[in-house]
Order: structure tokens, then C-alpha cells, then sequence
């Protein structure tokens, strides 16, 4: 059985004159991934490796994450192969994932998220938004044999907002 937790990076800003892998997060987007962490570490998932996009946004979305669920950044890896937004290189990447990995969580981008959650889930989500956490269970031992998939648990950032 694998795990992957699929986080869409949190809300960026656009106000600076920046490429787009360089867009810092609003402070929506800190408050919004904080939230959505929260309420994810209440799930005790034991995470054996986390990967994410270089950019900036999805980077500092992972940070954030990482650091609220105490996980140990020996267990994080940057890769520019999840800079990805058709969702293609993000697939080839999972399906090359050392089978000793149980659980994995991966921090990128749209389109490619909502394409692979509505691929590889049971269940479809309409646009996994900014801060957006989507996990599926896999009944497989190889990560080369992704397929079909259960959805297990959804969070939706404005779902947690008081």
C-alpha cells in the first residue's frame, strides 16, 4: 500500500516584478497552509519523504508544512522535475519513487495537481485550490504501477477559515 498527500502551493502574490518562479506567498497563503496543516497533523500520518517544486511558493509552502508537523528536513528534497504544471513530468517522477517509501508528500502546482487527483482518485475535485491538500491511497508495491487510487481525505483552505 502507497500514500501520496498532494499540496498545492499556497496563495502567492503577484505584486512584484519577479519571474514566476520567484513569487513569494501572500499572507493569505501563510495563514491558509498553517490552517490546512493543522488540521492534516491530526490525522498521525507517518510521511517518509517529502519532495517539492523549486518555486519559490511551493517551496516555502513545504517549509511551512514541514516545519508545523515537526517532520525533519533530512526527509525533504527539492526537485525541478515538479515544477510542472501538465502534470505529466509529476506522474514519471512518483512512478520513479524508491518502493522503501511508503508515504510521500509532494508540494506543486496547477494544473498538474487537479489533473493527477482526478486521475488517480476516486474522487473528482473540481480545481484543488492554493493551500489545497489532497491524499490517496494506493493499492500497489510499486511505485512504476501507479493506478487508480482511493481519495482519502480532502482539505479545502476555505473549509477551515472562522
Amino acid at each position: 500500500m502507497k500514500k501520496i498527500i498532494f499540496v498545492r502551493h499556497a496563495k502567492s502574490s503577484w505584486e512584484y516584478d519577479v519571474p514566476d518562479s520567484e513569487r513569494p506567498l501572500k499572507s493569505r497563503g501563510v495563514t491558509d497552509i498553517f490552517n490546512i496543516s493543522n488540521k492534516f497533523k491530526m490525522s498521525n500520518i507517518h510521511i517518509d519523504a517529502v519532495y517539492s517544486s523549486h518555486a519559490k511558493r511551493a517551496a516555502d509552502t513545504c517549509d511551512i508544512f514541514v516545519e508545523n508537523l515537526g517532520i525533519s528536513t533530512k526527509i525533504v528534497q527539492i526537485s525541478d522535475k515538479l515544477y510542472d504544471f501538465s502534470g505529466d513530468n509529476v506522474v514519471s517522477f512518483i512512478k520513479s519513487l524508491d518502493d522503501s517509501l511508503q508515504t510521500v508528500a509532494i508540494f506543486g502546482h496547477n494544473y498538474a495537481l487537479t489533473s493527477i487527483v482526478n486521475t488517480y482518485g476516486d474522487k473528482y475535485i473540481d480545481n484543488v485550490p492554493t493551500s489545497g491538500l489532497v491524499m490517496i491511497d494506493f493499492n500497489i508495491d510499486h511505485w512504476k504501477n501507479l493506478s487508480k487510487g482511493q481519495t482519502v481525505l480532502v482539505l479545502i483552505p476555505k473549509d477551515l477559515r472562522t
